[in-house]
């Protein structure tokens, strides 16, 4: 009687090693010749297009797979016939080789011969294609049918299903990797290197932002060829911001659960080559015209001013937990790779995705580093937000902020010189580590969004926590010679209701991911304005756009640098689902034609005059925290803060129910000098938030602050493409509006 470890697959399949697959009529192909294999290097690891040994042209190929017993790199034809091509030299746990003749665009991939072995964490199945860690390029989209299993998926007893090998040929239904001959030296290239505190950042979706956009030949639509469109470029400009922050865009697979209900994983997160641009959104090709085409695109921003950060997920793969597919680490080292809990059939999971990546490990975090300084030095882009970054900063089981991964990031002469974001959480026991991150990082501000949300909707207990995050967040960052630009402030992200779904939807309406409702936050801090998403009701509806101006003036005139989401300023609705990772469509996409509606227009006009003031007033984007102590004889501080009285707020004031606060901003008291070694002196401004229901009186402060106030921004106000033509004399009581932000300059 065999074990459950000893079943195979069902006859017909081809085994394992066995040649090529079976042809659909049962003859067997042809065998092409094995080309001669030359040692090669075992550096750099991939696959490296060169001249070899007397000026001949081939590729070298490297692989690290410690624990494996043999390695084949896999070749493929137009017609798909496979040559496989066993690499026998080993240098230091790199399987490597020189193969002559293998030019760009040759598509390949591994299979790696090993023990089957899953209750020690060995998962080695030959009969599986395996693309390269380090592929530049992939060609193909990857589906989850059983072949690509390292196991049976279908084995009639699940709970023992993983440790049944499955022995059926997977290289019909993968994609593979593509040799790419890297030779752009950037030369003609000029970064933009924003400083963190002059920086706006956007957040968008290759995809989804240029999908519906009628400025751009459709063709193009939804391409990185389409975000370096003129028209999409001219967007950006016209809105201010100085950095596009992209959704993932390194190579993804979907996974089994969204295909089988005909969805696909729209986001991105589920990273499986971290080296390869995703190749379903290029428009050029991909058997390495993607790459091409990603540099014209980072050329293309980068000569209107605009970085690129990338939004990275290097703490697990596609390849899930045990019972996931096996497409690339799991076939090549599973143990070296992934997390392994004491049943080392079983994954560790920070993340909430099936595994957690092994950054402890020397190979691993050389994966890593590798994969970001090529996106730096040969794709041009400017920087990175880590997803779950303390899923990386774990060093064996505790998030450690002296772990490998950060001390290497902080001692690398590449790494350490780009824009560094850290999404500071992952869902680990102490993954919570907002303000932790060492200097050189900055972080999404979490407790930011949350406080902003409810002021807005009147649900702060007090203005404490508003104060500090209006300011820069001191009580988090000062710490360690860090600055207020650590915080990327947020009221919204990819994740959760877009700006104008939190004004429009007070609970979450995700039925269209066919998950019951079930997925996405319950924690929304979201306010409908009187009613359930959209309404023909004109007082609702313009209680809405009032409140969205009040959240945009609210972050941008807001201490640390301020992240935008794609579509917000032009009222963009997901209709109430806060988890569209899912939504490759309509849900998801931006509706370029908001842009025809005048109240939407007068947003995106709105937004694009507070982008262009926080650019003209180093107040607003200040390099150094507020001291809120008097600089000079006559009392004035670079911080102050007022009651609707007009007065100074006392203690007892902060930890007083408040629905108004006024924050005074000195240009006078700027820290710092310009590049010319001049101090910086602006104007002086003063921030008035309501968020009663009723207008409210406020008392303008008087001497030493300022004699007079000009008002800048009045939300209350649906079209001002103009400042408004007010002046108030200081000590003057003045009406604030219900629900309004007004922003006075001291004439």
């Amino acid at each position: 009687m065999t074990s459950a470890a000893e079943q195979r697959a069902p006859a017909g399949e081809p085994a394992a090693g066995s040649g090529q697959p079976a042809a659909a009529n049962g003859a067997r192909r042809s065998v092409p010749p094995v080309p001669a294999v030359w040692p090669g290097a075992p550096t750099p690891l991939g696959a490296r297009f060169r001249v070899g040994p007397d000026g001949v042209a081939g590729t070298n190929f490297a692989l690290w797979a410690a624990g494996a017993e043999g390695v084949r790199v896999c070749l493929f034809d137009e017609g798909g016939r496979e040559t496989r091509i066993p690499l026998t030299e080993l240098t230091h746990e790199i399987w490597h080789g020189f193969v002559p003749g293998v030019m760009p665009g040759q598509r390949y991939g591994y299979r790696v011969d090993g023990r089957w072995d899953p209750w020690t964490g060995a998962r080695w199945n030959p009969a599986k294609l395996l693309l390269d860690p380090y592929a530049r390029a992939v060609d193909g989209e990857f589906g989850l049918p059983p072949q690509v299993y390292g196991h049976v998926r279908d084995w009639p007893e699940q709970q023992v299903a993983d440790t049944v090998r499955d022995e059926r040929d997977s290289a019909p239904y993968v994609p593979k990797g593509v040799v790419v001959h890297d030779d752009d030296d950037w030369s003609d290239d000029r970064r933009p290197k924003t400083p963190w505190a002059d920086s706006v950042i956007y957040e968008l979706h290759v995809r989804g932002f240029t999908k519906l956009h009628p400025g751009i030949p459709e063709e193009l639509r939804g391409t990185y060829a389409g975000l370096a469109h003129p028209a999409a470029v001219e967007h950006l400009t016209r809105l201010g911001v100085t950095a596009v922050e992209l959704l993932p865009v390194h190579q993804f697979a979907h996974e089994d659960h969204l295909l089988r209900r005909g969805l696909k994983n729209y986001w991105g997160y589920n990273s499986i080559g971290y080296f390869a641009p995703h190749a379903a959104y290029a428009a050029s090709g991909t058997t390495g015209q993607q790459v091409g085409e990603f540099k014209r695109m980072v050329r293309a921003l980068h000569a209107a001013g605009i970085e690129v950060i990338l939004d990275v997920v290097y703490n697990h793969t596609a390849e899930a937990g045990e019972l996931g597919p096996t497409l690339s680490l799991k076939g090549i080292d599973n143990r070296g790779y992934y997390r392994l809990q004491d049943d080392a059939r079983r994954y560790a999971d920070y993340t909430g995705c099936g595994n957690t990546l092994h950054v402890v490990q020397p190979q691993v975090l050389r994966l890593i580093t590798d994969s970001l300084r090529y996106w730096v030095t040969e794709m041009g882009v400017d920087g990175f937000r880590f997803d779950l970054a303390a899923a990386l900063a774990r060093s064996m089981h505790d998030v450690d902020m002296l772990s490998p991964f950060l001390a290497v990031i902080a001692q690398d002469p590449v790494l350490r010189r780009v824009k560094l974001i850290a999404e500071p959480w992952d869902i680990g026991s102490g993954g919570y580590q907002v303000g932790a991150f060492p200097p050189l990082w900055t972080e999404w501000n979490d407790r930011y969004r949350d406080a902003v949300r409810d002021f807005w909707r009147h649900a702060l207990p007090d203005v404490r926590e508003m104060g500090y995050r209006l300011s820069g967040s001191s009580d988090l960052y000062a710490w360690g010679g860090r600055r207020p630009y650590a915080s990327v402030n947020f009221v919204t992200a990819h994740d959760g209701f877009t700006l104008r779904d939190l004004v429009s939807y007070g609970t979450k309406h995700n039925e269209a991911n066919g998950e019951g409702n079930r997925d996405g936050t319950h924690d929304n801090r979201s306010w409908n304005c009187g009613a359930e998403g959209e309404t023909d009701d004109e007082r609702v509806r313009a209680l809405r756009r009032r409140q969205l101006r009040n959240l945009l003036t609210t972050l941008l005139l807001s201490t640390g640098v301020p992240m935008l989401v794609a579509g917000d300023e032009l009222g963009r609705t997901q209709r109430g689902n806060n988890n569209a990772y899912c939504q490759d469509n309509e849900i998801g996409w931006l509706d370029w034609s908001l842009l025809e509606e005048p109240g939407w227009r007068a947003l995106y006009d709105l937004t694009a005059r507070l982008i262009a003031l926080r650019h003209r007033h180093p107040v607003l984007r200040r390099r150094a925290f507020f001291s809120g102590r008097a600089q000079t004889a006559d009392g004035l501080r670079d911080l102050a803060w007022f009651t609707a009285r007009g007065a100074e707020m006392t203690r007892g004031d902060w930890y007083a129910p408040a629905a108004t606060l006024g924050m005074y901003l000195s240009g006078r008291d700027i820290p710092g000098r310009d590049e010319r070694g001049a101090p910086v002196v602006d104007d002086s401004f003063l921030a008035v938030l309501h968020a009663g229901e009723s207008p409210t009186g406020f008392v303008l402060p008087g001497a030493p602050w300022a004699e007079r106030y000009e008002v800048v921004v009045d939300t209350s106000v649906e079209e001002q493409a103009q400042a408004p033509d007010t002046v108030h004399r200081a000590g003057t009581e003045i009406t604030v509006p219900a629900r309004a932000v007004l922003l006075l300059r001291v004439a």
